[in-house]
């Protein structure tokens, strides 16, 4: 299983959220609504979730492996640096 795409949308507001990812893995699935969120140890990837009745967060979609979970997250930086390096003035 390979991540094929990823794509980047700007942050709808300025806040710890610095863009907003979907991923398409072996060109036949997509999963949108990931975050690269500005952490207190640098950035990482949130999974998609929504909100509960009792107002806790749970993921919608996510990795069962380490590895997987690394992969995804080394693409959706990878891209995210990249964006940052060829367009420094781009909101992301």
């Amino acid at each position: 299983m390979k991540i094929t795409k990823v794509r980047l949308n700007p942050p709808t507001s300025s806040g710890k959220v610095k863009a907003y990812a979907d991923i398409t893995i072996d060109d036949c699935f997509v999963v949108n609504g990931l975050r690269v969120i500005d952490g207190r140890n640098g950035l990482f990837v949130a999974m998609p979730s929504r909100k509960r009745d009792d107002g806790t967060y749970a993921d919608i979609a996510h990795p069962i492996t380490a590895d997987f979970r690394r992969e995804l997250m080394d693409a959706v930086l990878e891209a995210y640096n990249h964006m940052e390096e060829t367009a420094p003035d781009a909101p992301f």
